[in-house]
């Protein structure tokens, strides 16, 4: 079931585990799933290819943080808009400004995640 879209309290970030990722993507943003079973299929063959569990890590971490921005919509809706920006910006002052930006916003969706490392960086 999708949450209302004038619900202000954001579904709570699931644990960076496949099946608690794709639930809450379910809710926020169904149209994503197709990607991401297929980005789970590809890192599960890669990780039976390389006999390592590294691939499948880097998927649930890097959809952990994909829906950890999605459960806040305005910061998806900025994001989205800056990395439109960044495909067009020619100043390189604008274009740090966005790249700031945009880390920021990243960096605290992995915060919000977990995936943040001693010093405080993302993962």
């Amino acid at each position: 079931m999708s949450r209302p879209a004038h619900d202000p309290t954001p579904l709570p970030q699931p644990p960076v585990q496949a099946e608690a990722i794709r639930s809450a993507l379910a809710q926020l943003a169904p149209h994503l799933l197709p990607q991401f079973d297929r980005d789970r299929a590809d890192s599960t063959a890669q990780a039976r290819s390389e006999t390592s569990a590294t691939p499948v890590r880097v998927f649930a971490e890097s959809w952990a943080l994909e829906v950890a921005i999605l459960r806040h919509p305005e910061t998806a809706a900025r994001l989205d808009e800056l990395e439109r920006r960044a495909a067009e910006v020619t100043d390189l002052g604008e274009a740090r400004a966005v790249a700031a930006e945009i880390g920021r916003i990243r960096t605290a969706a992995a915060t919000e995640a977990g995936l943040t490392v001693a010093n405080g960086a993302a993962r």
